[in-house]
């Protein structure tokens, strides 16, 4: 795990100090060395940070060059099935001086070349590989897009990075912001690829591959794709319960067997959830030694899922830490926010999210999650709401739930809750529903939803109509990423969001999320939910296996029954968040109202005032909870202002 940059120039010969300065700011990524190198001719460079995983010897430093020394590379990840490659590399006679897999990936270039070594590899990856002899830069990312990769192209100049702040410091200036990306930022709360917030930086999307050639760039080429396995699964769906619950046994421990190779220490968090609880099962049914597991507690009961981790914990014997935190140790992160995370991200559990790896990292080296469950395995309870919602909606004619939209989207928020407590006066207190004025105002934006994807994006919006909160000017850019995302009508509502999911909100956020937290702190964390073979094997479980009695993960769930008893996992979903409504209204209220000053909000333009003044009063006289809305304007606005201490 690293951090990488580098440049290719046609025009103009490369700087070793502008390059280094553009490494370092990778710093945290890879506290443990750093290295760059730059062609004969002066026009391509490679830079590395390194966080020493596997190999801590000079064998394992970056940038690293093939044995020929035809191929160069700058590479951050782990290949998880490099010992297999190793041994079928030498089998053809091929020799290496350390082991790291960094080596094998060249080794494999050199066998097969580039393009045909990339399906070989198994792992969560991101990097830039020069081949001398065809002058070409080969740039690639791994199939689900554990590792990020962003890159800019003017004028014949090719830069890549891992985060944006280094291609802004190899710049030398900040690039105007993204309309595309800040619109596509407020409805989501996180920029999806393949955009950025800024105008001219992009994301290379998961699973392709591009090169870069005497100053023409290609266009991203996909050698995996999530829907293809999509296919392939279902094209081979398990017909009864026994035969995929081994299978899925079997896949899930080889891929956690893989994902435990480390020269470092290694330990995993533990929410006590299904995922994580099912990662550390087998884990520690695979190690000689208890395995180290961490997890963040709160004093807010609603909250806390400590006390859960720890019962899993206790009857499987891990080493476990957990720390528990007051809401002021919680807020007191939030400053650090758009450091940690570099591009404007509205995701609260960002913030356990980073206490877990902080409080991990100062004991291991490596750290196992369970993210990936809930796609893989329909665990998001809005598959079940849509299912139902959506075949009830559709017997309504479209236009007749246009007007009725119109009509309760019509009143404000402020005017449904006097109506309602009015009307209230007749009914005992008891019965009144909370902040029904807010409920109308999301049943209107639901309602006039033509089609299983607009319901969908409703659903996980932030700020479902985005334009609403922008500055005329700023207004556009019609969700790019709706329009990436095709309905396939062989699929059923809850699978269907389950692919647009994976496509969307696990790479950008779930996936953005745990590993900016976690390179915050120089720590490497490892998803092995997330392995191909695992995402192939989930796809074969048909849905009857995965929904069933009103809940998802079944099949998921009878295989961590085997491992943990069933009463120390069954409980609600709970996700892992913090009071972000609460301490918009109390300890963070202060905070806030700097960044959504009237003045300021006018001054910088990107933002209608009004709304968001409008919207953080409902919050604070309790007529809407707007906590996630409200905090991605504060993301975005607290960014704004961090971004520019970059240079």
């Amino acid at each position: 795990m690293c951090g990488i940059a580098g440049v290719a120039s046609c025009e103009r010969a490369i700087h070793s100090s502008k390059l280094d300065r553009m490494r370092d700011t990778l710093s945290h990524r890879g506290p443990d060395g750093a290295g760059s190198w730059i062609s004969s001719d002066g026009r391509v460079g490679l830079s590395h940070r390194r966080l020493s995983i596997l190999d801590l010897s000079a064998a394992g430093v970056q940038p690293m060059h093939s044995n020929s020394g035809r191929y160069s590379i700058s590479f951050n990840g782990e290949i998880y099935n490099f010992a297999d490659l190793r041994k079928e590399l030498e089998a053809a006679g091929m020799s290496f001086i350390g082991h790291s897999d960094t080596e094998i990936i060249l080794g494999a270039c050199e066998r097969w070349g580039v393009v045909d070594a990339l399906p070989r590899l198994a792992g969560m990856f991101a990097f830039a590989i020069w081949d001398a002899q065809e002058s070409t830069l080969y740039l690639a990312r791994d199939r689900v897009g554990i590792k990020p990769f962003y890159y800019s192209h003017q004028d014949g100049e090719f830069s890549f990075a891992s985060e944006l702040r280094s291609l802004v410091n190899w710049r030398g200036s900040l690039p105007p912001i993204s309309k595309c990306g800040l619109n596509e930022y407020l409805r989501l709360g996180y920029v999806p690829c393949p955009l950025s917030i800024f105008e001219g930086i992009w994301k290379l999307p998961p699973g392709t591959y591009m090169t870069w050639r005497a100053g023409k760039l290609s266009e991203p080429r996909f050698f995996w794709t999530y829907l293809d396995a999509v296919s392939r699964g279902r094209a081979c769906s398990f017909t009864d319960e026994h035969s995929a619950l081994t299978e899925l046994e079997r896949v899930l421990r080889v891929s956690v067997a893989r994902h435990m190779v480390s020269d470092v220490p290694l330990g995993a968090f533990l929410s006590g959830g299904i995922d994580s609880s099912i990662v550390v099962a087998l884990m520690q049914a695979q190690s000689i030694r208890p395995i180290q597991t961490f997890s963040i507690g709160f004093s807010a009961a609603a909250y806390n899922e400590a006390k859960y981790a720890a019962r899993v914990a206790a009857y499987l014997g891990t080493e476990h830490t957990e720390l528990y935190i007051t809401d002021a140790d919680a807020r007191r992160i939030i400053p650090y926010l758009p450091d940690a995370y570099d591009e404007p991200f509205a995701d609260v559990s960002q913030i356990p999210t980073i206490l877990v790896s902080q409080l991990a990292r100062s004991q291991v080296t490596v750290a196992l999650s369970g993210d990936g469950g809930d796609e893989l395995f329909a665990g998001y309870n809005r598959y079940i709401f849509v299912s139902s919602f959506w075949r009830k909606l559709q017997r309504l004619p479209l236009g007749l739930r246009r007007m009725a939209a119109a009509c309760l989207r019509y009143p404000s928020v402020a005017h449904w809750d006097a109506f309602f407590k009015a009307a209230g006066l007749l009914m005992p207190q008891s019965l009144q529903p909370n902040l029904l004025g807010q409920k109308m105002h999301k049943i209107g934006a639901i309602l006039p939803s033509d089609s299983l994807l607009a319901l969908h994006s409703s659903l996980v919006a932030q700020w479902a109509i985005p334009q609403a909160a922008l500055n005329p000017e700023w207004r556009g850019g019609e969700a790019l990423w709706k329009e990436m995302l095709q309905e396939d009508p062989s699929l059923t509502p809850p699978m269907q969001q389950a692919v647009w999911d994976a496509q969307t909100y696990m790479v950008d956020d779930i996936l953005t999320k745990v590993d900016r937290a976690s390179m915050r702190f120089g720590l490497e964390a490892r998803v092995p939910l997330l392995d191909h073979t695992v995402v192939e094997t989930a796809w074969r479980v048909p849905e009857v296996m995965k929904l069933r009695d009103g809940q998802g993960k079944w099949l998921l769930k009878q295989l961590l029954y085997r491992y943990v008893p069933q009463s120390l996992v069954d409980r609600p979903k709970m996700g892992f968040g913090v009071p972000i409504e609460a301490w918009l209204r109390e300890g963070v209220r202060d905070w806030a109202e700097t960044y959504l000053d009237e003045k300021r909000l006018r001054s910088e333009g990107y933002l209608d005032a009004d709304v968001i003044r409008q919207a953080w009063l409902h919050h604070q006289n309790g007529s809407s909870e707007s906590g996630g809305p409200l905090w991605t304007i504060l993301m975005f606005q607290q960014w704004l202002e961090h971004c520019r201490t970059w240079l």
